[in-house]
């Protein structure tokens, strides 16, 4: 193992980001898993980190930003405990996400793409989450919600 990765990556994040090599054909094949793999452990992928990711799977930091930057489930700033990701598709548009996001902000105190200042929450728009026949639809952290209303949303909020 190069000594220089492990002042930007720990032993755990090597050794699972080498657990996920051993299935792949080329090192660059692990890149999202590499991601996810440093953003479990962090919360989320700092410069730092996507450097010394970029040098152990031998691909430019260019390169890896690109891949990280398409994925909207690898954050590349830090984020809440919680994120509120709010889908923005047609489906959801249609059903009122946008009024969905004034109660969010109004509740929160928060515009997309900000943390509470209690780091509690972080909203952030997603361009789909698979829920249309459902729509609008959101997620706090591991858990999809559908069918909301700005009611719903409000419940959600104070609960949870």
């Amino acid at each position: 193992m190069n000594p220089e990765l492990i002042n930007t990556l720990s032993e755990q994040e090597l050794t699972a980001i080498d657990a996920e090599l051993a299935h792949v054909p080329c090192k660059s094949a692990a890149a999202i898993d590499a991601l996810k793999i440093v953003q479990e452990y962090r919360g989320w992928v700092s410069d730092d980190s996507l450097h010394a990711i970029a040098r152990h799977l031998e691909m430019s930091a260019d390169e890896l930003e690109g891949i990280a930057t398409f994925y909207n489930l690898v954050f590349r700033r830090p984020v809440g405990e919680q994120v509120i990701l709010l889908c923005n598709s047609v489906s959801c548009w249609i059903k009122g996400c946008d009024k969905l996001q004034r109660t969010i902000s109004r509740q929160l105190g928060i515009e997309m793409g900000e943390t509470t200042t209690d780091k509690r929450y972080t909203l952030l728009p997603v361009s789909c989450l698979g829920d249309c026949d459902h729509a609008p639809a959101m997620m706090i952290g591991k858990t999809l919600h559908h069918d909301l209303t700005p009611e719903s949303i409000v419940r959600l909020l104070a609960g949870d």
